[in-house]
């Protein structure tokens, strides 16, 4: 089946301008300014000046939702494929959050398969927030090794709900997913959330110092929680490290803003992702009222996050549609579906 996108204004990921685009199937078959074709079967979409670009690859999704911090009916609820595919979405890291006993590594191991059924590019990371790590194996490395779609581990730290990990314990959990990656092929990650405790990542920069070839295994998130943790996040990323700002949940600054400040400190721009926190649950306090609420964090300000512009092309912000590490390249190149933005 040949579908034939029309008057495109495309990026791939950098600027191409007007351009026609056939696919094959699922395949990008050829990019040319204009493309005519005739005596075979065809869908021609008119894109019409939209946008279209590479799908995202979003690196932190609660596929199955995430889990109740008021009680069981605040659990949230499972995303759906369409649901993703709206913002962009076409590669999905699914992890589980703080809670690691109602929602299961299973499920979430099932979610991603069936995300993966549906067309999308989909992985999941192996554990929770907590200590010791839960597996769906007897260890991290095994995960990575043995279940096809486990590419690293999740880990909290400086969160008062966290196991508050220790350095040695931190250094534990990467020799892990470091013998599982190379033994797999998958290169492996240990995915950090990061809470608003004033440690910050401050083990992780004692890391990166005393053990520099390790940096690459760490893919500390929600960076940009508070100003100071960001400070840190730069200095991180100066010493070849990525950061991963969250454009959902809790930030100082907008998303956007925090990257040109950071290009402004000569952070190198394929140090600096985005990702959405989708589906995690997310709790505020009304000063005045004291009421609180629980709802589910939103996926789509991923997309327009990336969508902010830096200057008047209004897809120049890049990291958005880079969200992984280099060991995450690894595992993410097919883009099954493009989706048409206005």
């Amino acid at each position: 089946m040949f579908t034939l996108i029309k008057n495109a204004n495309l990026y791939s990921p950098e600027h191409l301008g007007m351009n026609d685009v056939l696919l094959a199937d699922d395949k990008i078959a050829f990019i040319d300014r204009k493309i005519e074709l005739t005596g075979i079967p065809l869908n021609t979409i008119d894109a019409g000046g939209c946008a279209v670009t590479p799908g995202f690859i979003d690196q932190h999704v609660h596929i199955t939702g995430g889990g109740g911090q008021t009680g069981y009916a605040s659990l949230v609820p499972d995303v759906s494929m369409s649901e993703l595919v709206a913002c962009g979405t076409t590669t999905v890291v699914g992890l589980l959050g703080t809670d690691g006993f109602v929602k299961e590594l299973t499920t979430l191991y099932a979610k991603t398969k069936a995300l993966e059924d549906d067309g999308l590019s989909a992985y999941m990371l192996t554990s929770f927030y907590g200590l010791p790590p839960k597996t769906l194996m007897s260890c991290v490395a095994d995960d990575l090794i043995f279940i096809d779609k486990v590419i690293g581990c999740k880990l909290a730290m400086s969160d008062d709900r966290s196991a508050f990990p220790t350095e040695l314990e931190i250094l534990r959990l990467i020799n892990q997913v470091r013998l599982g990656g190379f033994t797999s092929g998958k290169g492996g990650i240990l995915h950090i959330h990061l809470g608003a405790l004033p440690d910050g990542i401050a083990p992780l920069l004692d890391i990166a110092r005393k053990y520099p070839t390790l940096i690459s295994y760490l893919s500390p998130t929600h960076l940009i929680r508070t100003e100071a943790l960001f400070q840190q996040a730069v200095e991180f990323a100066c010493m070849g490290g990525m950061v991963d700002l969250s454009t959902g949940g809790t930030k100082f600054d907008a998303p956007h803003r925090c990257v040109m400040k950071a290009l402004e400190a000569h952070v190198p721009l394929d140090r600096i992702t985005f990702s959405s926190d989708g589906r995690g649950g997310v709790r505020r306090t009304n000063p005045e009222t004291g009421e609180t609420t629980y709802r589910p964090a939103p996926l789509h300000l991923k997309r327009r996050t990336s969508a902010s512009g830096t200057g008047t092309d209004p897809y120049h912000q890049q990291s958005g549609t880079q969200p992984q590490t280099a060991h995450q390249r690894q595992n993410s190149r097919r883009f099954r579906c493009r989706p048409l933005f206005p």
